[in-house]
């Protein structure tokens, strides 16, 4: 059984996944209080996607949170397996609404120049939102990645 940082019922897998609640909730909350949000399919897409990933990595942080109280080992192929599955789509579907929205807030700043009148003022809010969710992603990707290597070690 190997240990690695962010593995499963430690102490650094539970800091990482409320590290990727937090980010992906602060995103969200950052995207909500922004008016406009709703008019770029790009944004409503990376609400979604960082919702699903609070609920993922709070599931987990709470299934980390109940292996250390308990001393339990989380090592076993089957639930590897499911953390693995789990990570990998939903870091996928982290880093397309990241990526879309980024897209969207550098079409907005560069091209149609909406953050430079004063019509539009919540582009920094869009990009504070779009910065947290990459945040985000990095640290699910760094789940993903040890989850992977734990799965294939066992």
């Amino acid at each position: 059984m190997k240990v690695l940082f962010g593995s499963p019922g430690r102490l650094s897998g539970l800091v990482l996944r409320m590290g990727q609640c937090s980010f992906a909730a602060s995103s969200i909350g950052i995207m909500l209080s922004a008016s406009g949000y709703s008019g770029s399919t790009a944004f409503c897409y990376l609400i979604a996607s960082m919702g699903l990933q609070i609920l993922w990595s709070f599931a987990l942080a709470c299934v980390d949170m109940q292996a250390l109280r308990l001393r339990r080992n989380l090592q076993h192929p089957v639930l590897l397996s499911l953390f693995v599955v789990g990570d990998w789509v939903t870091s996928l579907l982290s880093l397309a609404a990241a990526s879309a929205s980024a897209g969207v807030v550098l079409l907005y700043a560069r091209d149609l120049n909406y953050c430079s009148s004063i019509i539009h003022p919540p582009c920094a809010k869009f990009q504070i939102s779009v910065a947290l969710a990459f945040i985000s992603w990095f640290l699910l990707a760094i789940s993903s990645y040890v989850m992977f290597w734990l799965l294939c070690s066992v």
